[in-house]
């Protein structure tokens, strides 16, 4: 018969190796985080040291200049994600494959009701990630509106922007795929074959090295290919 001593200690053991495996897990966004910064340098001809880009500027990075930059190991990334046309796809692959080659820690969210994404916004908030990228036009009236509301927020706009960004609000993009939100006019046509695997793969690591060297609230526009 098992002594109700070695049944306690048993007990006792199995719950600490069960505390210490929730805690170890990689899953879990509740411990603390140090504030994240970047691994690597910018290439020049990414911004003009002697001129920082102003709020709402549009800068227009030489090529590759964003290659030395990476982000830390476990960047906490909330990916938010509206539409099934091609560009949202394409956005969306480009941004899984960066997080699994940076090791990123990467969640997604998408809304439950496509004409009414703020819910599916502020569940992106409540997980408090470093970042919250978003992929997809259906979302930016919303993000124009919500935003402004959480400015200690970091958000990131691939292949769209919006009108009037926030200093916590930083675009992505390249001629061909700068849509501003509903009735606004665009600088340039929108163009579906614009958003290429390698164009969005460069607005992902391009977008994400400005904000993880606080160059945010600006553009950052990519050549035309």
């Amino acid at each position: 018969m098992r002594s109700p001593l070695r049944a306690t200690a048993t007990f006792a053991l199995a719950a600490v190796a069960a505390f210490a495996t929730g805690c170890s897990s990689s899953d879990t966004w509740s411990q603390p985080h140090p504030a994240p910064s970047p691994v690597g340098t910018l290439g020049d001809g990414f911004t003009d040291p002697s001129a920082p880009p102003t709020p709402e500027a549009t800068i227009t990075p030489r090529p590759g200049s964003w290659d030395g930059v990476h982000p830390p190991k476990d960047y906490r990334v909330v990916l938010l994600s509206s539409g099934d046309d091609r560009p949202t796809r394409t956005l969306v692959t480009a941004v899984e494959d960066w997080a699994r080659t940076e090791h990123v820690s990467l969640r997604t969210v998408t809304p439950d009701t496509p004409s009414d994404p703020i819910p599916a916004i502020v569940r992106a908030l409540d997980m408090h990630p470093d970042l919250i990228i978003s992929a997809g036009d259906e979302l930016i009236d919303s993000l124009a509106t919500v935003s402004a509301s959480h400015l200690s927020q970091q958000f990131l706009v691939l292949g769209a922007e919006l009108a009037e960004p926030t200093h916590n609000v930083t675009a992505a993009n390249w001629p061909g795929a700068t849509f501003r939100g509903e009735d606004l006019v665009t600088s340039t046509a929108y163009d579906a074959r614009s958003f290429t695997p390698r164009r969005c793969a460069e607005a992902v690591r391009a977008g994400t090295a400005a904000v993880l060297n606080d160059l945010t609230g600006i553009v950052v526009q990519l050549d035309a290919p």
